[in-house]
């Protein structure tokens, strides 16, 4: 008996299911190989705040939008961010205007932007999950190593357990199981995530992403589900180790300690993101250079903050598809690759014109 057949199995007279995929590669894998057309009916996939573009709120990007415009400046970032959405404006149109944005590939590539640039500040726009902030601390300690002083971080980097944490005491959100990020779970650990079994009783599984993976991993909640139990099962064990990465996390604790950060749709989250330790802030931007910019209250009809939580699915916002597309963004889950409205209208078999 295949997986698949194991599922239709498992599922056979259960009540509707929802299992959360928190990660943003996950949502696209699961389009690309069309596992939600083959799972039975009464199991549904929702997305969560796994796209760090996405959660990434408006006032980092009117931030990053300012100092660019700074002169002697040069903001430094991953090409997905460019569109994101502010308050009032975003990364490319300040572009357009005159300021200098870099796009790079890694972190790294910031060591060479800034020796070729010795007079000016380069910023790299440190936004991420677990999986990417160690490459940011590597760069900091390469920068600092190397004697480098015109290289700065603007960080907005976020944990995942906090959020999932968050997602738990919100009543509006309603899952039966967690499908975990292999690739976080790589640098955190497996068992980082016990806290969903042990306080939760939440049913939850570690996957890789490609088709036979997730489908390996679903299978596991199920079992879970079946047999009246909570736990963590890892359905990446090739990769994913019970304590994680522990080189990734020393250099991660060397650069970074744990701060209360703001998410898109989630607001202010207690001890769920990272800011850079003192003994680094020649590095961070906002203790060099100090900017004090209005928040601004954007007025828009974009549910996406719903959609991050899985409180709602893309096509329940009124701009989907309509006002808002790849193409013109109105809000961030359109804008990334990862993004779940972006993959929504992709994959989603509604033939939206672009």
């Amino acid at each position: 008996m295949d997986t698949l057949e194991k599922i239709s199995r498992l599922a056979e007279g259960k009540k509707n299911l929802r299992f959360m995929e928190v990660c943003g590669t996950h949502t696209v894998a699961i389009f690309r190989s069309g596992i939600r057309q083959l799972l039975p009916a009464n199991i549904e996939l929702v997305s969560g705040p796994g796209c760090p573009v996405c959660v990434t709120n408006d006032y980092y990007i009117d931030k990053a939008i300012a100092y660019s415009k700074r002169k002697n400046f040069i903001v430094a970032t991953f090409g997905d961010m460019l569109k994101v959405p502010g308050s009032r404006s975003s990364l490319a149109a300040a572009q357009a205007e005159g300021a200098t944005i870099k796009i790079i590939y890694s972190p790294l590539d910031c060591i060479k932007l800034a020796q070729d640039n010795p007079d000016k500040k380069i910023i790299f726009l440190a936004v991420g999950f677990e999986t990417t902030a160690p490459t940011a601390a590597a760069t900091v300690l390469a920068a600092k190593a190397r004697g480098i002083k015109n290289l700065f971080m603007l960080s907005a980097q976020k944990l995942v357990p906090p959020a999932l944490k968050f997602l738990l005491n919100d009543s509006a959100v309603k899952v039966d199981g967690f499908l975990l990020p292999g690739h976080v779970a790589v640098v955190i650990g497996a068992d980082a995530f016990n806290f969903l079994a042990e306080d939760f009783k939440m049913p939850s599984a570690i996957g890789g992403f490609e088709a036979e993976e997730i489908l390996a991993a679903l299978l596991s909640l199920l079992e879970q589900i079946d047999g009246n139990r909570a736990e963590v099962s890892n359905n990446y064990r090739s990769v994913v180790k019970a304590a994680g990465n522990l080189s990734a996390q020393k250099i991660l604790a060397q650069v970074y300690e744990v701060a209360d950060v703001d998410w898109r749709g989630m607001g202010k989250i207690p001890a769920s993101g990272l800011k850079m330790r003192k003994e680094f802030s020649a590095f961070d931007i906002e203790q060099v250079a100090p900017l004090e910019i209005e928040r601004v209250e954007k007025k828009t009809a974009c549910r996406c903050g719903e959609v991050l939580r899985g409180v709602i699915n893309p096509t329940a916002c009124p701009l989907f598809g309509k006002a808002c597309k790849p193409l013109h963004a109105v809000g961030p889950c359109m804008v990334s690759v990862e993004g779940v409205c972006a993959a929504w209208f992709k994959y989603g078999g509604n033939n939206f014109k672009w």
